[in-house]
């Protein structure tokens, strides 16, 4: 068949020709099978992912797996590349082993002149491999919060409450605070008046944390029952007490607002004061209450 085609060749385009078309051929053929090589991956890392997530309803999972899959695609897509280049400028007769030697040597270079680079690279790649971000998670990392709209091995690239887009390279990252891993908790401080009775306070709390996993808008978000810890502090002019709900991820900003909306509304029915900074002023009374007329002048 190889020689069939060599002599039509050399019938059409004569000798002088057989060469360059011969390298143009095989390097047509390489271009086709680094294409198929990329869809070919693309599609067995879609079966893999389509596997891995088949069985399961949760949503963090889901969000991790694809995470990892999205960094593998473009990893194999720059192997892919770099192999199918390679192959190309040597069948164009460029000797690839003196470009692999200065791809080294360039390489330790980079490494030494740029060191941020590099830590970008590790740091995104143990974040990836602890599973400590994912694709949809909240988060807290290098004094910015936000969703997490995309992870590389280079970059994290949040959209905080704002609608603004925060790219933190992955070497400023020291601490990570995931706020949506596995469940949340919707934490919240009540201020009431020093008079009230505490005891009606919490009953009336827990009957509208009751109301609320009652209803079915916000049943499933909640799941457990409201946790009140007590009173947490002595404020100028309020008993502050701490309570939360345990609840889905991404759910407790959403079930924390309706609570405190409720919760003012039940307050008011049953004449619980929410107090209001105030001020009281003595003007030198005795231990009898008796005190000086108060004059006041204007100046």
């Amino acid at each position: 068949m190889m020689e069939t085609l060599t002599e039509t060749l050399q019938a059409w385009f004569g000798a002088a020709w057989q060469a360059p078309l011969m390298a143009a051929g095989r390097v047509l053929v390489i271009l086709a099978l680094a294409l198929l090589a990329q869809r070919g991956s693309r599609r067995l890392l879609r079966l893999l992912r389509e596997r891995m997530t088949a069985d399961t309803d949760d949503a963090a999972h889901v969000r991790r797996v694809d995470t990892v899959f999205r960094v593998l695609r473009y990893f194999l897509t720059a192997i892919i590349i770099l192999i199918g280049g390679l192959l190309v400028l040597s069948e164009l007769g460029v000797s690839i082993a003196p470009i692999l030697g200065a791809a080294g040597i360039v390489g330790i270079a980079v490494g030494f002149g740029a060191q941020s680079l590099v830590k970008d690279y590790f740091s995104g790649f143990f974040l990836l491999l602890e599973n400590q971000i994912a694709r949809g998670d909240v988060v807290r990392v290098a004094d910015c919060s936000g969703l997490v709209e995309d992870i590389t091995l280079r970059y994290i690239r949040l959209r905080d409450f704002a609608g603004n887009v925060h790219y933190v390279p992955n070497g400023l990252v020291t601490t990570v605070t995931n706020m949506t891993r596995d469940f949340a908790f919707a934490l919240m401080d009540v201020g009431v008046a020093y008079r009230e009775d505490l005891d009606e306070v919490f009953t009336v709390m827990k009957e509208t944390a009751e109301g609320m996993r009652r209803d079915p808008a916000f049943a499933a978000r909640i799941l457990e029952p409201l946790e009140i810890a007590g009173v947490e502090n002595f404020a100028d002019s309020a008993v502050v007490i701490r309570c939360r709900f345990r609840t889905r991820v991404l759910e407790q900003w959403s079930v924390r607002r309706e609570y405190l909306k409720r919760l003012k509304a039940a307050f008011d029915a049953s004449g619980i004061e929410i107090p209001y900074p105030h001020l009281t002023l003595y003007a030198g009374a005795d231990r009898k209450g008796n005190a000086q007329p108060l004059r006041v002048r204007q100046e």
